[in-house]
């Protein structure tokens, strides 16, 4: 039986680009999606399908814990087995200090910290009753290893996953291994334009940040190595290493000013 994944956000964008690789190594899908019967979910259950590969369409919103809750049971039913979770979907939307409310940071919370939670949890459970080894692996962003006040609920709710990481890793050993992949800018995002994307996907010591190919085979990297907890690997052309004082869509943005 071909190894089965759950990645979560995979309708779309990197998750998208993510099951498609992993299909193409070899395993089942479990496609999380946000909404029952998106065009996007059903193309890509399509898409899966014509590689070779089995696909769970699982919709679930991950602020709401119960709907999490019932995302592992699910995909099992489905596919027979599960054998990783891949934690992609993220809340990601812009503040500051100044315009800072608790609520906002409550809403990036359920999805970017406590889902991921749950379903390391979920996932334990089900290697435990099977008995087979299992891996999560947690995105994070690298502006957690070079910080910047943009963007500050989502940064605080990854933050909080990259604490968790280790800490799951120790709580969930020996059956689950728990590791984390850490991205510069891959994707353009909001209204950065195709010119302001690859201006800032140049300010990095590689002269390139990190793709959708570099992020597929990290996490395949991990999926496959039984020896790897408790890590992150940092996948961003060495963004990480050049201290910038705000978000690189707002440095392009004054640039070209």
């Amino acid at each position: 039986m071909r190894p089965a994944v759950l990645v979560t956000g995979a309708a779309r964008r990197l998750g998208r680009h993510l099951a498609l690789y992993l299909a193409r190594q070899g395993h089942d899908l479990a496609v999380h999606h946000r909404q029952p019967g998106e065009a996007d979910a059903l193309s890509l259950a399509a898409e899966l399908a014509q590689l070779g590969a089995r696909a769970a369409l699982l919709p679930a919103d991950l602020s709401d814990e119960a709907a999490v809750e019932a995302l592992v049971p699910a995909a099992v039913a489905q596919l027979g087995r599960l054998d990783a979770v891949v934690n992609s979907a993220s809340l990601f939307s812009e503040d500051r200090i100044e315009t800072f409310r608790a609520d906002t940071l409550a809403r990036h919370l359920g999805p970017n910290t406590a889902a991921p939670l749950l379903l390391a949890r979920a996932l334990h459970r089900h290697c435990e009753a099977a008995g087979h080894a299992g891996c999560v692996v947690n995105v994070l962003d690298q502006k957690l290893w070079n910080p910047n006040p943009d963007h500050l609920s989502y940064t605080l709710s990854k933050a909080a996953l990259q604490a968790a990481t280790p800490l799951l890793a120790m709580a969930l050993a020996p059956r689950v291994r728990v590791c984390a992949v850490a991205l510069g800018l891959t994707l353009p995002s909001g209204p950065m334009s195709e010119a302001e994307f690859e201006a800032a996907h140049r300010l990095t010591p590689l002269g390139r940040a990190s793709t959708p190919d570099d992020f597929a085979a990290a996490v395949a990297y991990l999926l496959g190595a039984p020896g790897v907890t408790g890590s992150t690997l940092l996948v961003d052309g060495g963004q990480h290493l050049a201290a910038q004082p705000r978000d690189v869509y707002y440095l392009v943005k004054k640039e070209g000013a």
